[in-house]
């Protein structure tokens, strides 16, 4: 038993089951992701299989991501991906960074809370389904997983999420081969040249044929990585042809010339423990081998690592929504990439730099560098943005040259300043900043240079996207009832929720009408699309029912004549809307559906049902369209549950079954409150996580006084 609040221990306990799992699956790689305490973040905690630098483009993933261990945490199921055709096709973002034949599956790591995801990759010759009895198996391990994290968590060891990421070796569960020398003597008999390679790539046994082939003694190879100890071979195509051997599990050749003309074929054969390297020259018998699967990889400008690094941010830049989002895919994703410990995001506004988000910085620096004026020499960030040219120092002296207060105003000790411009238009600057010293090669200083392009066209659609979703938000925040007028003889609650961060506002409405006395009418209704113009038009047939309905018109002809008025207006929009007329004096509810879903009905013995209202045509298509009606009683205890699509509509999902599950749930639901009842539902549907449509949901129940005659 390891001792309460001893994390390290925990840790081991993690490591090793989790490296047991990846043995037994028969898994290539295998990584552990933790949900961050916000929920908003999955951090890879723990890598088998691969070295820590490959991980790098996908260390950090938001929950919103279109990616496998996003979506079964999201979705509490397990995602197979069953070859790279399907992962171009379903993943795209994730299929730029593993750019390789393999098979994929993530699972949930669930016990009695949400930790994280399971993913597990095979070479892509494993059949391309998963049996029952593995899905079950693949379960079983992840809740040994959830139960070690609850554990430590109870012991008062609780995961460190976003800390140094482990990498664990696979448990081999065999024993230990022949004696070294043996190994050695057999590398030695073999024609050509023989090699061993770590996961890292690093050379970790060079035979003396090898040697001679490379050109190089074993002692200036051990050690060292194929491409920066040979020269030659310093192309990304090799490095690439050696990533793809470790991630996809199949052996790999290549030919390369070792100058001046001596051609080199070279076949690499990978395991869980590193890989196998034969070297013979061009032309001579290779030794057998399976055909690779397909190609790849091309030659680029950058090293493999960096250029799949830069292609996966550039692909998520182009994914961001909002201001916020730009921020954080910068300081989540771009500041560890390039090892960077502060970063300031400024925009350019009426003549000064406005800070709109950073981070590694205290509050009262911040504040003395928000708001400096374009041309201040205080830092170079108004030069950079003057210019367009960025700026990069390596240590405190070389800043305080030219700026002799800014080293001691930030207390970090190295900059880059990148001007964020789009065809000569300053947006703004970012700025990465260092704890210690940092020299910025020069491959390092054009990468940056190229993301700040990419960083600007995202923060410039992200202003405009803030910008247009807080006029539309406030527009349709405006137009909806801000409260709901007291009926006698009727309980109500509403609800509106927009759809979540990253998509645009919706029309969703409700209203509940005074008519006198004696009536009352309640109404909702969902406009078409996601923007200012659905708002409006919202707005607008709010106007028009209210208008109509005051004048004591039936329920039909309510329908009617504001779909007369939506076809006027806004012809190319169109609107469901379902109306209904309770009359406390005849006991009845009057109901009339423009294309509308159907309320639900509970009587006060708890049978619950949908109501049938034969639906017309959606407001805003036929402007001489008819509404047929539908009356039902009016009875002491009714309850009438009135919604729109958002609440009821999941993908892969047959609507009556959606309609039918949320009948089910409020027919058990305790009415006394009908704020906690709206609350209830909401939880039961999972409106709490990702939503792609907004929602209203308005519940009306019929309290008559006693005094009231029955």
């Amino acid at each position: 038993m390891t001792g309460a609040g001893d994390p390290a221990a925990a840790d081991n306990e993690l490591d090793t089951e989790f490296s047991e799992t990846v043995r037994q699956t028969g898994a290539s790689v295998g990584a552990l992701y933790l949900l961050a305490s916000d929920e908003q973040v999955l951090w890879l905690d723990v890598l088998c299989g691969a070295p820590a630098e490959f991980a790098a483009p996908w260390a950090r993933v938001s929950m919103a991501a279109p990616a496998p261990v996003a979506e079964a945490v999201r979705e509490d199921r397990m995602v197979w991906v069953a070859g790279q055709e399907e992962m171009a096709r379903s993943y795209p973002r994730t299929a730029m960074v593993l750019p390789y034949p393999l098979v994929l599956l993530a699972a949930p790591v669930t016990g009695a809370r949400r930790w994280g995801a399971l993913l597990l990759m095979w070479p892509a010759t494993r059949p391309s389904y998963m049996t029952g009895r593995e899905r079950g198996h693949i379960a079983s391990r992840c809740r040994r997983l959830a139960r070690l994290l609850e554990d430590a968590a109870e012991h008062g060891r609780p995961p460190a999420r976003g800390g140094r990421l482990r990498v664990v070796p696979t448990a081999t569960g065999r024993r230990s081969g022949s004696p070294a020398t043996a190994a050695a003597d057999f590398a030695e008999r073999l024609p050509g040249g023989s090699c061993a390679l770590d996961l890292e790539g690093r050379f970790t046994y060079v035979s003396s044929g090898a040697c001679d082939l490379l050109g190089r003694e074993a002692g200036e190879l051990l050690g060292t990585l194929p491409w920066q100890s040979l020269r030659w071979l310093d192309d990304p195509t090799y490095e690439d042809r050696y990533r793809a051997a470790v991630i996809s599990r199949e052996s790999v050749s290549f030919t390369a010339c070792r100058p001046p003309d001596h051609w080199l074929d070279i076949h690499l054969y990978p395991d869980a423990s590193g890989i196998s390297v034969r070297i013979v020259p061009s032309g001579a018998q290779p030794p057998p081998s399976p055909a690779p699967r397909r190609s790849t990889g091309t030659a680029t400008p950058a090293r493999a690592g960096q250029l799949y690094q830069l292609t996966h941010l550039a692909a998520a830049l182009t994914e961001v929504v909002g201001v916020q989002d730009v921020i954080d895919l910068v300081a989540d994703q771009i500041m560890p990439a390039f090892g960077a410990q502060g970063l300031v995001l400024s925009t350019a506004d009426a003549g000064r730099l406005r800070i709109t988000g950073y981070r590694g910085y205290a509050a009262h620096v911040i504040e003395r560098l928000d708001g400096l004026p374009l041309d201040t020499d205080f830092t170079p960030a108004g030069r950079a943005l003057s210019t367009g040219i960025p700026a990069f120092f390596a240590d405190p002296e070389e800043m305080r040259c030219v700026y002799p207060e800014a080293p001691r105003a930030s207390g970090k000790q190295a900059w880059a300043f990148l001007p964020l411009i789009i065809s000569g238009r300053p947006v703004g600057c970012c700025v990465l900043s260092y704890d210690h010293p940092h020299a910025f090669p020069a491959e390092e200083r054009a990468v940056l240079t190229s993301l700040a392009g990419l960083i600007a066209q995202a923060f410039d659609r992200a202003r405009l996207y803030d910008t247009k979703h807080e006029l539309a938000h406030g527009l349709q925040q405006a137009l909806l009832p801000r409260t709901l007028p007291q009926v006698t003889g009727l309980r109500v609650a509403a609800r509106y929720l927009p759809a979540t961060r990253g998509m645009d506002i919706g029309g969703d409405f409700y209203d509940l009408i005074r008519l006198g006395d004696t009536a009352a009418a309640a109404v909702i209704g969902d406009v078409q699309g996601h923007n200012v113009a659905a708002a409006a038009l919202m707005g607008q047939v709010r106007t028009g029912v209210l208008a109509h309905a005051t004048l004591g018109t039936p329920p039909d002809q309510v329908l009617a004549r504001t779909n007369r008025l939506v076809t006027d207006l806004v012809p190319d929009l169109f609107t469901s809307c379902l109306y209904a007329h309770l009359d406390f004096a005849r006991r009845r509810v009057t109901l009339a559906s423009a294309g509308h879903p159907p309320p639900l009905l509970r009587l006060p013995d708890g049978d619950t049902r949908p109501v049938v209202v034969p639906p017309g045509p959606l407001l805003g298509i036929d402007p001489d369209a008819v509404f047929p009606v539908t009356e039902i009683p009016l009875t002491a205890g009714l309850m009438l549950a009135f919604y729109t699509d958002g609440l009821v509509e999941t993908p892969e999902t047959d609507l009556d079954d959606s309609i039918a599950h949320l009948a089910h749930h409020l027919a058990r639901a305790d009415d006394r409150d009908l704020d906690l009842l709206i609350d209830d539902l909401l939880g039961k549907a999972r409106t709490t996580g990702r939503r792609t449509d907004d929602l209203a949901l308005l519940v009306v129940q019929y309290t008559p006084m006693p005094t009231e005659p029955l």
